[in-house]
């Protein structure tokens, strides 16, 4: 059966009872949502299962495709240029405005079903090679400690202060967090959408943010222009006044690591290290703070997890390239601040590289969306020879038809040659 938009809401609609605004969390409990009817929970849980079924049918894609985003990512040569989408997940979706619209973002990321429904709507509408977990970056705060909120039209708001070396000996220890005690509905999305994307023919993608992004978040308890506190803490540390800028990074990095191991262990076949906030920083401060904790959380996966390829992405760290080609992840994702041909130059042949079409070509025609993605597919060395993203995310008001737009073009083009031909 083929459920539309329309009658999936419906269901899900009748199902849930909206719950009040999240304002407060315990750093030692997993959210909760409010109180529905077990006919109600087993409704909503049937419609999503049953939409899991039809998650883009399996036989509109070749059969290499169940893993072709994944041997990409390891850095192999495949058949054709394969293509996800940072925020593919996104209120540029009317389906998934539905949603965002009605529920707190905790409880759309952390309830199972709606976690599973909004990671899929995308896969279902456009065919991307690769289904990504909806969820965030902050996710895993709690299992240290650390309190977090989502806001709407404010962002990202965290009450844990990090100021001290004592603040940080207060948090938790990473290495004995159990993130299916702490994070119970982790398992539960992954090994659900591991079954779908099965069925789909396609990947599964993970994703963690890097230990500098978020320890500036929580240093500085909100989205910050400056990133003023954080900057203060890292000049205490370098003066030997206050350590507690490497002692927070040092533990962020082994939790970050352990989670992207256990995102691994539910079914995530990739993993992407988001560095969201390289932007607030100079090549000399990357290479001291975030390069060698980002570091220490890739080893921790790829000790682990050889075989499974990990993806780091430094949003705004394009002037320091050069300093990222041993990060230790398989895959360099690059952000849209540089041209693609002189990122492959500067990273060297030898380094995988994904990205990078700067988000707002996606409002532009067909034919400059299309455009983009040949460019950037050219300029990468041609079809096969790398994975095809944006630069960031998929922008808020972004037409919805331009993203099927850029999928359909990745996965048509096989290069000058056949297109002159």
């Amino acid at each position: 059966m083929k459920f539309t938009s329309a009658s999936l809401l419906a269901l899900v609609f009748a199902a849930w009872t909206p719950s009040p605004s999240v304002t407060a969390f315990s750093s030692n409990i997993a959210f909760v949502p409010s109180k529905v009817s077990e006919s109600s929970v087993s409704a909503l849980h049937a419609s999503v299962a049953e939409v899991e079924e039809t998650a883009s049918p399996a036989a509109n894609s070749a059969p290499g495709d169940r893993d072709i985003l994944v041997r990409a990512a390891r850095g192999e040569t495949v058949e054709r240029t394969p293509v996800w989408l940072m925020r593919q997940a996104g209120r540029y979706m009317a389906a998934f405005r539905e949603y965002s619209n009605k529920y707190p973002f905790r409880e759309r990321s952390e309830t199972p079903d709606m976690a599973v429904e909004l990671s899929l709507q995308c896969h279902r509408a456009y065919g991307m090679d690769g289904i990504i977990m909806f969820s965030d970056i902050l996710t895993p705060l709690p299992t240290l400690g650390i309190d977090f909120d989502v806001v709407r039209g404010v962002g990202p708001v965290i009450s844990t202060e990090i100021r001290t070396e004592d603040d940080v000996s207060k948090l938790s220890d990473p290495e004995q967090v159990d993130f299916d005690e702490k994070l119970p509905f982790i398992r539960e999305i992954l090994t659900r959408l591991s079954t779908a994307a099965e069925e789909a023919n396609t990947s599964l993608i993970g994703f963690v943010g890097a230990p500098f992004t978020l320890a500036s978040y929580t240093i500085e308890g909100k989205s910050s222009k400056a990133c003023l506190a954080t900057k203060k803490l890292m000049m205490a540390d370098e003066a030997e006044t206050n350590a507690a800028m490497s002692q927070f990074l040092d533990k962020l990095a082994v939790m970050i690591g352990r989670y992207g191991c256990h995102q691994i262990e539910c079914g995530a076949q990739v993993v992407q290290v988001f560095e969201s906030w390289s932007h607030q920083l100079n090549p000399r401060q990357f290479e001291m703070y975030a390069k060698p904790a980002a570091q220490k959380a890739i080893k921790i996966i790829k000790d682990a997890h050889p075989d499974v390829p990990v993806i780091y992405f430094a949003n705004g760290g394009s002037s320091y390239l050069e300093l990222q080609r041993d990060m230790g992840a398989d895959m360099i994702a690059v952000d849209w601040g540089v041209d693609m041909a002189q990122a492959r130059s500067i990273l060297g042949e030898d380094v995988p590289v994904s990205g990078n079409i700067d988000p707002t070509v996606l409002f532009g025609t067909k034919e400059q969306i299309e455009q983009a993605v040949r460019d950037s597919i050219d300029k990468a060395g041609g079809p096969g020879k790398h994975l095809l993203n944006l630069g960031h995310g998929v922008m808020q008001g972004t037409p919805e038809e331009a993203v099927g737009w850029l999928v359909d073009e990745c996965k048509r083009y096989r290069g000058k040659d056949t297109e002159a031909s």
